[in-house]
């Protein structure tokens, strides 16, 4: 987690000038909190991106709906239950809670954003989650004094730790909660991940900023190759700092997606090792980041980072299966594990125990260079170990 000092209280990270925070115990998860909620004081702009899936559930078909009025001012997340393939059901479940927070804020209900993760087909427990908002209800906003760390592991299902991430630009700050560690290959997008800044900027300023980190952080990421049905990226804005510069402001976001985007990868279900691959010399970014994907999402090359072997075979194997990327000539491709060219220039017998020690480490950087062009692009990832197994095969019991 990347943290300026300087907005830690306590040890603990804080909101942003206007936002505040709150986490409780719904009953998705026997222990723990499981319920969000992070709110502005104030009205906002906004700016989403969710999931391609073809199953997307009912709370991201209802945020598409309230985020297109670029004005949301609050997100709830239910965790342990993504409410997906529930039906009519689950729609008017996720409308419910959607207007009990609204209540609560006492905001209207197409500005409150809700985030739903975990498993799929089964339905919310409204028996116990209605009680809940009612007693929060009682309560009211002195209820909301969670903290970032609080609000990102109360998202947290198979994550091993919470996520978050700060950065300022002028006087204005912005901090970010996320989760997620497998069904991980945004599309966009598949995970959750909340922006709050107290920056004053337009819609389109804000709506700019993210579709351009995302693109280069978190739809650079992928964990297993597969999509979710149920996750959202958004930020919020709502300017109590005052304007900054748009620029400044979309390069401070790419930073922090990005360094969300490395916690998420090296959080990977079952991960021990962060996996970065760099694709150079392609006929475009595009072209690079399809080749890179390709070789980060192998299986082959992700269990041989995990045993530490050297195996650049499989990287060429990873390259080659582009079959429709005809531009790409074997005779122009160079391999790197680090700095090491291991293909075409096959290392000496010495240098072998040397890439091994490489891939040892927590980060392994694999490069490839294909003689095309300019374009390039970096993606992230991790090993795949036998513990991923577990977790999935375990999943739902």
């Amino acid at each position: 987690m990347t943290h300026d000092h300087a907005f830690l209280t306590g040890g603990r990270l804080t909101w942003p000038t206007g936002f505040r925070g709150y986490t409780g115990h719904g009953g998705m998860r026997e222990h723990g909190d499981d319920i969000s909620i992070v709110a502005s004081d104030l009205p906002a702009t906004s700016a989403a991106v969710f999931t391609q899936s073809l199953f997307a559930g009912p709370a991201v078909l209802l945020s598409r709906r309230h985020a297109a009025g670029r004005a949301l001012r609050a997100v709830t997340t239910l965790a342990q239950n993504a409410n997906v393939a529930t039906g009519r059901r689950g729609a008017e479940n996720a409308a419910e809670v959607v207007r009990r927070v609204a209540g609560i804020l006492g905001v209207p209900e197409g500005d409150v954003l809700i985030g739903s993760t975990g498993v799929i087909g089964r339905p919310l427990p409204m028996s116990t989650i209605l009680p809940h908002f009612d007693r929060t209800a009682e309560r009211g906003l002195d209820a909301f004094t969670a903290s970032p760390e609080d609000v990102a592991r109360a998202m947290m299902t198979t994550d091993t730790r919470p996520k978050t991430a700060t950065r300022t630009v002028g006087q204005a700050r912005i901090v970010a909660v996320a989760k997620g560690v497998g069904m991980l290959e945004p599309n966009m997008a598949t995970m959750l991940a909340y922006v709050f800044t107290d920056a004053a900027l337009s819609p389109d300023e804000l709506d700019a900023a993210l579709r351009g980190a995302v693109d280069r952080t978190f739809n650079c990421l992928s964990v297993d190759t597969d999509t979710s049905t149920s996750d959202t990226v958004a930020v919020i804005a709502n300017g109590a700092a005052g304007p900054v510069d748009p620029a400044l402001f979309a390069e401070a976001l790419t930073g922090l997606c990005l360094d969300l985007t490395l916690q998420l990868a090296s959080d990977g279900e079952g991960a021990t090792k962060l996996l970065r691959v760099t694709v150079g010399g392609a006929r475009d970014h595009a072209q690079a980041k399809r080749v890179a994907k390709s070789v980060v999402n192998s299986p082959l090359v992700k269990t041989a980072v995990h045993g530490a072997d050297p195996n650049w075979g499989r990287v060429l194997m990873a390259i080659g299966k582009n079959t429709d990327e005809t531009d790409i000539v074997p005779d122009r491709v160079t391999v790197k594990f680090g700095d090491t060219e291991v293909y075409p220039d096959e290392p000496e017998a010495d240098t072998l125990d040397t890439l091994v020690e490489l891939m040892r480490r927590d980060e392994v950087d694999i490069a490839v260079t294909l003689g095309i062009g300019e374009g390039e692009a970096t993606v992230y990832g991790c090993d795949l170990s036998a513990e991923y197994i577990r977790v999935n095969a375990d999943y739902t019991t």
